[in-house]
């Protein structure tokens, strides 16, 4: 009953991260909310369903703590933040809070040649008014400076030897479903390949994503933000995916390692062992 009560409870944060937006900024839709709840919901039989299967799908490291604690509460607080943004310049029309203050300054000092704020910005189509446009940088800085933060605190527990758990036992199988150890080269080159690459497209993600954005313009309507809501989630992504795939690359990177030092110690281990006494006539 305790299981089945936190896949529930996971289920149930899920849901609510999702329907938070829609909570908490004004001027929400009914179909729009309509939509959203459905999202909730699926989310949620998704999460729980995954969770309370013997046989592991698609959620990865599932028996990994705190890992995917780590990226939940990363991509709460960047979602609840740019919406309490939202909210206040909405609503009050002041930026005299610390959030919004926060936000704005951070958005200034990040706002320089070829960084991913003044990308994102740059991908946006012209004739936008300032006030938007400078909510924007705000909430592209804050999201990226929450998820970075997030990042740095995930790669500290793996330095120190805080994640995975030396207590506990490491099942690439469970917590990688979609990692095959059997095919292609050896598993530790394959970890470390998929590691790298992964780290790579987080690293390249925030510059070339606005890029690829402004492109997409000539064959689609253009994306603006200007809803409250659109600009929460956009944000939102476009800040969590990359620090996401670098978190994945660092993960990765360290069950290589443990899987090469389990090796290692195996070897020692056989090496120790005496050799059988040998007859004269053998």
């Amino acid at each position: 009953m305790s299981q089945v009560a936190q896949y529930v409870l996971r289920g149930i944060c899920i849901a609510l991260l999702v329907l938070s937006p829609a909570l908490i900024l004004p001027g929400v839709s009914q179909d729009v909310a309509l939509g959203i709840t459905l999202l909730a919901l699926m989310a949620a039989v998704v999460v729980v369903t995954e969770y309370s299967a013997a046989y592991p799908g698609l959620i990865e490291f599932r028996d990994a703590k705190p890992y995917n604690r780590a990226r939940f509460t990363m991509l709460s607080m960047v979602v609840l933040l740019t919406t309490l943004l939202q909210r206040d310049l909405l609503m009050a029309q002041d930026t005299s809070s610390f959030i919004t203050a926060g936000a704005l300054t951070l958005g200034q000092l990040l706002d320089f040649p070829f960084s991913p704020v003044r990308l994102l910005v740059l991908s946006l189509p012209q004739g936008l008014p300032a006030e938007h446009v400078a909510n924007v940088a705000a909430a592209a800085a804050m999201a990226y400076v929450l998820a970075v933060t997030g990042l740095v605190a995930f790669t500290s527990m793996t330095i120190l030897g805080y994640w995975p758990r030396s207590n506990c036992a490491f099942n690439v199988w469970v917590n990688l479903p979609n990692f095959d150890p059997t095919k292609g080269v050896d598993v530790v080159q394959r970890l470390e390949r998929d590691a790298q690459v992964n780290i790579l497209l987080g690293i390249i993600l925030p510059f070339s994503l606005p890029v690829l954005l402004h492109i997409s313009t000539l064959l689609v309507q253009p994306m603006t933000l200007e809803t409250p809501l659109a600009l929460v989630w956009g944000v939102s992504l476009w800040a969590f995916i990359p620090v996401n795939l670098v978190m994945r690359g660092l993960a990765m990177y360290r069950i290589a390692q443990l899987v090469r030092a389990q090796r290692r110690r195996v070897a020692e281990a056989e090496d120790a062992l005496p050799l059988p006494v040998r007859s004269a006539y053998s």
